[in-house]
């Protein structure tokens, strides 16, 4: 009975000193309480399967009262936004390279009156299919879209159509990803993902592991601008990127069939602007740490918001817009779009324009901050 009672009276003093451990290290504490609620929040309210108020493009080569309820229909469905009226097919087809729009919606010349005579004319649905779950809910949703505006539309004369087969055809063209395979859409990505989370976590250790180690006085007492530690820290890293790239790439064609259309020199010229962006962000991390533990912790808090708000497990556009707005401030959401854009729709220097110059604008940022967060003086 004593042997039992001392050994609580140990464990609990075992325990009381683990309690008070945790109270001084507030950093650990904290990211045992905020995790799980940010975890909550993105579950719970940013991440959604079914995306709705899609982006789509029409190309209206006709002018019929049809034409008119078709485009009304979309723009009231909860699927659709109208946000743009191409001009020519050619706009419409970089609009959907570019993926500033998820559909393009094309109605032929002569729609209502081939819809009078019965002809059935052809309503051409184009679709990002690079995420086929982006575009999944809105294109089942058509059938209803279609059955409404035939309630509405034809009457009186027109009323002996509600009888026969839909008075026009739904061809719907699933663009870069035609089968719907999810590993087009999850193996590029995953490039993204690897390089955030072996770029900012191994850097973010770097200067931490010269402090813990007591080789920092080193450091800093040679002639070396922050500049250059910096560099002469991120190159090596630089090179294992590529080679973590280069795996990827071979493992997507050869393992899991994704196509490759675009050029991979330019994939390779934008992995070096992607990777700098990673590695400045953990030579940040790590400069504003005291130690290994606090740098991971600040690694972690940056990766979870990569992988739920970029795009890469979940539709970005079926995200609220403060989750949006958070994704857009990661680098790595603009490489997921230039990645998928290059190797799934051949994307050329013009089409990933759009989203390179935002990772250029976060690399000179970032590393501006870097270099004012180095200390050259042990405090």
């Amino acid at each position: 009975m004593q042997l039992a009672s001392g050994s609580l009276r140990r464990i609990w003093a075992v325990m009381v000193k683990e309690l008070k451990q945790l109270r001084r290290d507030r950093g650990t504490f904290s990211m045992m309480i905020v995790i799980p609620i940010v975890q909550l929040l993105l579950f719970g309210y940013a991440i959604d399967t079914d995306p709705k108020n899609m982006p789509t493009a029409i190309l209206s080569q006709d002018n019929s009262v049809f034409s008119r309820s078709l485009a009304a229909g979309l723009k009231n469905s909860e699927y659709f936004v109208i946000e743009r009226e191409a001009a020519s097919e050619e706009e419409a087809r970089l609009l959907l390279q570019q993926g500033k729009v998820q559909f393009v919606v094309t109605i032929p010349q002569n729609f209502g009156r081939d819809v009078i005579r019965g002809d059935r004319p052809a309503l051409l649905i184009e679709a990002d299919a690079t995420d086929p779950t982006a575009s999944a809910g809105a294109l089942s949703a058509l059938n209803g879209i279609v059955t409404q505006i035939v309630r509405e539309d034809f009457r009186g004369v027109l009323a002996d159509l509600k009888g026969k087969p839909d008075p026009f055809q739904i061809q719907i063209h699933r663009l870069y990803n035609p089968e719907g395979f999810s590993r087009y859409n999850i193996v590029p990505g995953l490039m993204g993902i690897v390089l955030t989370m072996t770029g900012v976590m191994m850097t973010a250790m770097a200067l931490t592991r010269e402090r813990e180690r007591g080789t920092m006085e080193n450091l800093l007492s040679m002639p070396v601008k922050p500049i250059e530690v910096m560099a002469g820290k991120i190159i090596p890293y630089v090179a294992i990127g590529y080679i973590q790239a280069a795996i990827i790439v071979i493992a997507a064609k050869f393992l899991f069939d994704v196509p490759i259309i675009g050029s991979l020199f330019l994939l390779s010229a934008v992995l070096i602007v992607f990777i700098i962006c990673n590695l400045a962000l953990g030579f940040t991390m790590s400069s504003a740490a005291q130690n290994q533990m606090q740098a991971m912790q600040i690694s972690m808090a940056i990766l979870l918001p990569s992988i739920l708000l970029s795009g890469y497990m979940f539709p970005f556009r079926g995200m609220p817009v403060w989750a949006q707005i958070i994704g857009n401030m990661l680098p790595v959401t603009y490489f997921m779009r230039i990645v998928r854009s290059i190797l799934l729709k051949g994307g050329d220097f013009i089409e990933i324009g759009p989203h390179l110059w935002p990772m250029f604008i976060f690399m000179a940022l970032i590393t501006a901050l870097a270099m004012k967060l180095y200390r050259k003086t042990l405090d």
